[in-house]
């Protein structure tokens, strides 16, 4: 089975390696081949620093690692699976699928990573359906991939990338188009409003998550959770609920857009909540 990834930031390379793991050939995509080829540099330095640790084999990293192919969207012709893990806009998902449905064989299945946009809507135009497949990060641990079915996703189609998700050694459930599907609506709010306690200074941002992690069980505070998942993420996601539902619950904390737009966006730049080393 080959899968065409789509994007290969953080997401996208992690979900390359669960496919590849999984034994599947893996097409890793981005706007160029020489930043699919970078990326597939640092999936490959990332595995051989597991090796080093004693957490993998060199001869499963060698498997992984061969399966994993840096490719352009052409090359995805032949494709079983397509999973676009792009930026989280849609215009650019819109564009991606709408290029890939003049590409793909017309039994290649569309699925999009997408955390929190309608599904329906990228389904639009397009000569097939699109179903949501939501993987949670880091996706080479987390277990969770949210099945999304939007109104023209036929029954069997969402069940086919189910089945695949269980295949891949994840635990799939099925979740209907609705703003945020389950996770995201539920956690989002709370993430917003742990940012709004830091901004009212009530609380230092280590106290905070110290007060979450010992007084609610979470296996880690909500602001560390927002460098993980990215604070630009983060804000994406208030704002498409905030969009889609008109509830103004929903509406991110001016904070978190100061952050944003200063580029403090987590982990991954490097500074957050929290500093990192790079």
């Amino acid at each position: 089975m080959k899968v065409g990834i789509i994007g290969s930031g953080t997401m996208g390379t992690a979900i390359a390696q669960v496919f590849a793991k999984a034994g599947w050939t893996v097409l890793l995509v981005d706007v160029s081949l020489t930043v699919a080829v970078t990326a597939k540099t640092r999936i490959s330095d990332s595995l051989y620093s597991k090796v080093e640790q004693g957490k993998l084999d060199i001869s499963e990293v060698e498997e992984i690692s061969a399966l994993i192919i840096p490719a352009s969207k052409a090359g995805c012709a032949d494709c079983d699976l397509i999973l676009e893990a792009a930026v989280e806009d849609i215009s650019v998902k819109k564009q991606t699928f709408f290029e890939l449905d003049g590409i793909c064989k017309s039994d290649c299945i569309f699925a999009t990573n997408t955390s929190s946009l309608p599904i329906t809507e990228i389904s639009a135009g397009l000569s097939r359906p699109v179903v949501g497949m939501h993987f949670f990060n880091p996706a080479t641990t987390m277990k969770l991939v949210e099945i999304v079915s939007g109104l023209t996703t036929p029954e069997e189609y969402a069940n086919k990338v189910y089945n695949i998700a269980l295949s891949i050694g994840k635990e799939p459930v099925h979740v209907l188009d609705n703003p945020g599907f389950v996770v995201n609506r539920i956690l989002t709010p709370m993430l917003n409003e742990a940012i709004g306690v830091l901004a009212e200074g009530t609380a230092s941002a280590e106290d905070i998550d110290k007060a979450m992690m010992l007084g609610c069980n979470m296996p880690m505070g909500p602001l560390k959770l927002c460098d993980l998942c990215g604070l630009d993420v983060v804000l994406a996601v208030c704002e498409t609920l905030q969009l889609e539902t008109g509830d103004q619950k929903y509406r991110p904390h001016p904070l978190l857009r100061k952050m944003v737009r200063a580029g403090f966006l987590g982990r991954k730049s490097g500074k957050g909540f929290y500093c990192y080393d790079k």
